[in-house]
């Protein structure tokens, strides 16, 4: 690939589809976020435990941004490089291949009517086993089980599947199939990064995997027509077509979100960690091209892969509740008018007040794996006020990254000497010195924070020759705000003891 003065004067469009919205930027070859168009869509709960988004909604939404980016940027379409996708992972959308309409509400990641099944297959001693092959345990987290469930729940999904026009995939499958033409010869495919978040692909082959379908009841036969192929992160999947703006662009770079936020802070070889504070947080640790495993409750994911180039791998830990707590007290307890007003409450006070707030609305995630947890608020007395539940609120999200982070520690046997940062509650400055304090090691916020957005385009734009190589990419990277941990060792000590009792206190209530 020639040097990046081929695009130099070019932009790359990414769309960042995620839990809660989403976003399509535009950067140009500086790494310099030119424009962006955000919107929200609808959060869908029809039942306890059940998260469904409109997956027809998102789509619309998407192409009404990518042409309001465009407008904002005042680049034309032959201004545009390339096109990188970014997507909030394990969610699950089935299709019908005829018509592009789907067959029914797409069930998002954070979504636990499974578990039931899941508990069977623990039951039968598989965990183990799926451990091995994937790299994920068994829990409701993962793509396979929705996926199975959708095949035996609804009907449409079953007789669309018997007559080899159903198609199922994460949210990158189905951007990337509507952008490349829908039911006119849209693109079936995902990169590698979303397939090693399904319980369905073998970590180290990068292929599907016919024991794993056989394990979740998925026929191998209709998989192959349903299933998009697995193909590398980086590299062109395909070309913008259809009555969408950016007509003949190629897309050439696909990454679940964590991945392109790791990407995005220019983390690409091996020892760095970031975490990322968004709807969830999650850590992960860069490990190179040698799968490595866990011990104690991290998950094995792919971190990226370059077209001709081996998978590069990651360790990581996923909490399931950290933004969207904030989004509860404004939306379910009405606490706040924004969520943006979060901070200056939790701040209008000292301390929380002795209240814990352990939000494990969906149980918990890595590393205690517990889908018998549910949420709690502890600690409370007359003296609490709305100003110490925000506190916790805000704090919650620190005391799980320190979870992953020791458990991270465990695995590796060396504590990282820097933790970088990114994501929306990654703004709020108190809580990053409270990070640093509790994990006793330096942390380090990019100039830009939305580092997703930058993810899916680097990768983009490395394929088709905006960027020459990561070392270019990692020149984009500025630097922002550092804090230092100040907290004593007692303190410190004192306060997670605290957190560990109120976590044990989440434990055992679903049956």
């Amino acid at each position: 690939m020639e040097s990046s003065s081929l695009h130099r004067e070019s932009g790359v469009v990414a769309i960042d589809q995620g839990t809660t919205s989403t976003r399509v930027s535009v950067v140009d070859a500086e790494g310099t976020v030119r424009a962006t168009a955000q919107a929200e869509h609808a959060q869908h709960f029809p039942r306890p435990g059940w998260v469904e988004h409109d997956a027809a909604e998102i789509w619309e939404s998407t192409r009404e941004l990518m042409g309001l980016a465009l407008t904002r940027a005042r680049l034309r379409t032959r201004d545009v490089a390339a096109v990188g996708i970014t997507n909030q992972r394990e969610t699950v959308v089935a299709w019908d291949a005829a018509t592009g309409v789907p067959v029914h509400r797409a069930i998002v990641w954070q979504d636990t009517r499974t578990e039931p099944a899941l508990a069977r297959l623990r039951a039968d001693g598989l965990d183990g086993l799926v451990r091995e092959r994937t790299g994920l345990p068994l829990a409701s987290y993962f793509s396979a089980s929705r996926i199975a469930w959708l095949l035996e729940h609804v009907p449409e999904a079953a007789t669309l599947s018997d007559a080899g026009r159903l198609r199922v995939g994460t949210m990158d499958s189905w951007l990337l199939w509507n952008l490349t033409g829908g039911p006119d010869g849209g693109v079936h495919a995902t990169d590698v990064t979303n397939a090693s978040r399904t319980s369905l692909m073998d970590v180290e082959t990068g292929r599907w995997d016919p024991e794993m379908l056989a394990l979740f009841g998925i026929d191998e036969r209709r998989w192959e027509s349903m299933a998009p192929t697995i193909r590398p992160s980086i590299g062109v999947f395909g070309e913008v077509a259809g009555p969408v703006a950016l007509d003949g662009v190629p897309v050439a770079g696909i990454l679940g979100d964590q991945q392109a936020a790791t990407f995005g802070q220019g983390i690409l070889s091996a020892g760095g960690v970031k975490n990322t504070y968004g709807t969830g947080c999650f850590l992960l640790q860069h490990t190179g091209s040698q799968r490595p495993r866990s011990g104690h409750g991290l998950v094995v994911t792919v971190a990226s892969q370059r077209e001709g180039a081996p998978m590069q791998y990651a360790l990581e830990g996923s909490v399931a509740v950290a933004g969207s707590l904030v989004q509860w007290l404004r939306d379910n307890l009405g606490l706040i008018e924004r969520s943006a007003d979060v901070e200056t409450l939790a701040d209008s006070v000292a301390d929380d007040g002795g209240v814990v707030i352990v939000p494990a609305f969906s149980g918990l995630y890595a590393p205690h794996w517990r889908p018998d947890a549910r949420g709690i608020v502890a600690g409370l007395t007359g003296y609490a006020t709305r100003a110490h539940l925000a506190r916790a609120a805000v704090d919650a999200t620190a005391y799980q990254s320190r979870d992953l982070f020791e458990a991270l520690v465990a695995d590796t046997g060396r504590a990282p000497e820097r933790l970088h940062v990114d994501g929306g509650m990654s703004v709020n400055d108190r809580l990053m010195q409270f990070q640093a304090d509790l994990l006793d090691i330096e942390v380090v916020r990019p100039a830009q924070t939305e580092t997703t957005v930058l993810g899916a385009a680097h990768a983009a734009g490395l394929a088709v020759g905006v960027w020459a190589d990561e070392s270019e990419l990692s020149a984009l990277v500025r630097p922002g705000r550092r804090w230092h941990p100040g907290m004593a060792a007692h303190d410190r000590d004192a306060l997670v003891r605290r957190w560990r009792r109120a976590l044990e206190r989440s434990f055992d209530w679903a049956e």
